[in-house]
């Protein structure tokens, strides 16, 4: 497998791995040894655990509770960043499918978040606030590993050491200081078989990379986050609290967060309005902005935000900089608002649009490229088809599929009519 990280090769039959692992699993709790047909950093943390005395039917602890878990995670670092977690990966938590868990250095679980039914299912193994989930306390899980190993990773299934965790699969990433290096923690999304994909493991992986973003650039701790990918209105949230911001409004911000410097009244009507230059209409909108986002954050002469104030856009902007394609990927919710035709909104959503498309062809990781054309806004791309049938091995079960796909498009767009005429 190239990336040691991930639970399941592209094409691997998750009901084949559970059942290869499973087994494996019981040969080691029962003393069989080498470890064999498990991953390597999965085999380390059996022995860990093992090595520590984890029964392979224990229990997490529970260590805080009541007043004690509130005082403690109203202290920790980690509080500042809990709007980040929830508008990157609160989606998930919200589907019905999935929790999002942030815990401490030592496994210490601090929010659990997710709906009730699935909350239900995570109590009956004590995955809960105040329990103890790191290696020593629960065995192998993915935010207790990924703080022993220092690195994002993915638990799946049978991997886990505990028997009444392994209908579960999880990803986490550990998050740290920024100005000293010392673990905080880590952000987890724990749900079914289905997380055990790449696209899992960039998102928490990516959500980390902001909270430690957000941590160094000493931003206030009521915190202040911009969510416009993939959505007709943007929302801001401040301190946590959701505001859904009108088409205008969410254009203004936008733009303001486009340019911190500032912009004059001019210049924000040129990127607001197409038809419609005048810049009292303009002041008019920034007034009722105001109102919204209260004059402590908005400042005019020029119009500028006067707070930190992240946005969505702005970490797959980072991401790319960066060079983690992988994580820009997994932060990117799809086209920025894509309803607006601001010109200085439209300018941006193809700019933002075009720089990652080519950040993924130029991978030519068929992992990356599949969790571009089985998305929403990729799945009508025929050359990012292409792209994938040309990095698929030959007996990939996914190069038919690919395939289909691309005579389907080549179809409806009315290509095969076109090439034929050249041919004859």
């Amino acid at each position: 497998m190239s990336n040691p990280w991930l639970a399941l090769a592209l094409g691997t039959d998750p009901a084949e791995r559970i059942t290869q692992v499973g087994r494996a699993h019981e040969r080691f709790v029962t003393g069989e040894q080498p470890v064999t047909q498990v991953r390597d950093v999965v085999a380390a943390s059996w022995r860990r655990s093992a090595g520590a005395l984890v029964s392979p039917d224990s229990t997490a602890p529970i260590e805080l509770s009541d007043g004690d878990l509130e005082a403690y995670r109203a202290a920790h670092p980690l509080a500042r960043v809990l709007p980040i977690f929830r508008d990157l990966l609160g989606g998930l938590a919200d589907d019905g499918d999935h929790l999002m868990a942030v815990c401490d250095a030592h496994g210490r679980l601090l929010w659990v978040e997710g709906t009730a039914s699935v909350l239900r299912g995570a109590e009956s193994m004590n995955f809960v606030p105040g329990a103890r989930w790191d290696e020593a306390h629960a065995g192998t899980n993915a935010p207790g590993t990924a703080l022993a190993v220092d690195h994002p990773l993915q638990i799946f299934a049978t991997e886990h050491f505990s028997r009444g965790v392994q209908r579960w699969t999880c990803a986490a990433a550990p998050i740290h200081d920024p100005a000293t290096g010392r673990l905080l923690g880590a952000i987890d999304v724990t749900g079914g078989d289905h997380l055990a994909n790449p696209h899992s493991l960039a998102l928490v992986r990516a959500t980390a990379l902001a909270a430690e973003a957000y941590l160094g650039a000493g931003q206030p701790a009521r915190g202040a986050t911009v969510s416009a990918l993939g959505r007709e209105d943007a929302v801001l949230s401040i301190g946590g609290r959701p505001h859904r911001l009108g088409r205008r409004h969410s254009e203004l911000l936008v733009l303001l967060l486009l340019h911190p410097e500032g912009r004059t009244g001019d210049q924000l009507a040129v990127d607001l309005y197409a038809d419609d230059l005048n810049p009292v209409t303009v002041r008019a909108e920034l007034s009722r902005l105001r109102r919204v986002l209260g004059p402590e954050l908005l400042d005019s002469r020029p119009y500028r935000l006067r707070a930190e104030v992240d946005a969505d856009f702005l970490t797959v902007t980072r991401l790319l900089e960066r060079g983690l394609v992988a994580e820009a990927l997994a932060a990117y919710a799809g086209p920025l608002l894509p309803s607006s035709d601001a010109p200085g909104v439209a300018r941006l959503r193809r700019l933002i649009d075009s720089r990652l498309r080519d950040a993924v062809l130029r991978r030519a990781d068929p992992a990356l490229i599949q969790s571009w054309v089985t998305s929403p806004w990729g799945a009508e791309d025929l050359s990012m088809w292409e792209a994938y049938a040309a990095v698929l091995p030959p007996h990939s079960p996914a190069l038919s599929l690919a395939t289909r796909r691309i005579a389907s498009l080549t179809a409806e767009y009315g290509l095969a009519t076109v090439l034929q005429r050249r041919r004859n």
